[in-house]
């Protein structure tokens, strides 16, 4: 990885279309969650902490990071298959822990579907473990 031309910034409006087509790449998107919708509403709160990845002008990763003064969460982290394995998503990582870090949050909460075993692996090898809880939720 050429750090050079790696650059993490905050979302633009006009990488919208090209985060939608990087989350369905991923095979994030799911029926239940409109990605325009999910975009939205993240621009609406904390926009600051929406963040693509933009390698020599193009837009390879995203990531979604929140903190609601107790825990800090990432969401819609993803890479391009094809520049996965390369560093690019830890270095996403990185600045997800350190905006986080600034602001004082002492734990950074992430879920994972359990069948997706490679990003399961990819976050151990950051660092992350299973907690022991079980995650709840409910559609409003």
């Amino acid at each position: 990885m050429n750090n050079a031309t790696f650059v993490i910034r905050e979302f633009r409006p006009p990488d919208q279309e090209d985060v939608i087509k990087l989350w369905d790449k991923c095979r994030l998107t799911v029926p239940q969650n409109d990605p325009r919708t999910d975009i939205e509403k993240k621009v609406q709160f904390q926009p600051q902490w929406f963040f693509v990845g933009i390698l020599d002008g193009r837009l390879i990763s995203s990531m979604m990071v929140g903190y609601e003064g107790h825990r800090g969460w990432i969401n819609y982290l993803a890479v391009l298959p094809d520049f996965q394995r390369r560093g690019f998503g830890r270095k996403m990582m990185e600045k997800a822990e350190f905006v986080l870090r600034e602001v004082g949050c002492p734990k950074i909460n992430l879920q994972v579907r359990k069948s997706n075993t490679s990003v399961i692996q990819f976050y151990e090898a950051c660092g992350y473990s299973e907690d022991a809880v079980t995650s709840l939720g409910k559609r409003l």
